[in-house]
């Protein structure tokens, strides 16, 4: 993946559902930033099942992609990534977080982006084709806050909760909403259902630390 944020190099072991976070992070941000190759469905098809425990739904929703990445080849899922989020003109599918958020001209999101990331120790990378607000790059943001990267450690849960309220919060729910509707979506409607689970819990989660 072309992280838009520094890349991450783990030093140190991280707590197993630590780990799974910076995973789903990481998966969300590749889906987002290109279509998923044949290497990424073959991974995802072959994943065991997520345990049902106190998450059915995020359960369900992995499933659900798992089961679709087995039947989709790299091809269809380029066409319909290009479909949703590139196209001709205006995207079918907005992945940008200030879209959801009404974002100004005057004070965009970015412009906040660009302060948090420099305070956090991150950096926008140079040759990243998408603006700061893009979700893929904020969730590869979160990655590695979560993870940590090369001479830093992960960041606290507290500058977890910050970046996150503050940058992705706000418009994720409506993002994923608008993927599932939309007629153009297939495999990623799959990937929305599983957005969507998974968000649901991590805004629960940070509302509880």
């Amino acid at each position: 993946m072309e992280a838009l944020a520094s890349p991450v190099a783990l030093h140190r072991a991280l707590l197993p559902e630590e780990a799974a976070r910076g995973d789903f992070y990481a998966l969300f941000a590749r889906l987002l930033h290109k279509g998923p190759d044949g290497a990424l469905l073959a991974s995802l098809a072959s994943a065991d099942p997520m345990p049902r425990g106190g998450a059915p739904a995020l359960s369900d929703a992995w499933q659900g992609l798992v089961d679709a990445s087995k039947a989709m080849d790299a091809e269809a899922a380029r066409e319909e990534f290009e479909a949703l989020f590139i196209g001709v003109g205006k995207s079918e599918v907005s992945a940008y977080a200030g879209f959801y958020m009404g974002a100004p001209a005057i004070d965009h999101p970015r412009v906040r982006i660009q302060a948090d990331l420099a305070a956090l120790g991150l950096e926008h990378r140079q040759d990243a084709a998408e603006p700061e607000d893009h979700f893929a790059g904020l969730f590869d943001a979160m990655r590695v806050l979560i993870a940590g990267s090369a001479g830093r450690k992960p960041a606290s849960i507290a500058e977890q909760r910050r970046f996150y309220e503050a940058h992705i919060r706000p418009g994720i729910g409506a993002f994923f909403e608008a993927l599932a509707r939309s007629k153009k979506a297939n495999y990623y409607r799959k990937v929305a259902a599983l957005g969507a689970a998974y968000f649901a819990l991590e805004t629960e989660s940070f509302s509880l630390d």
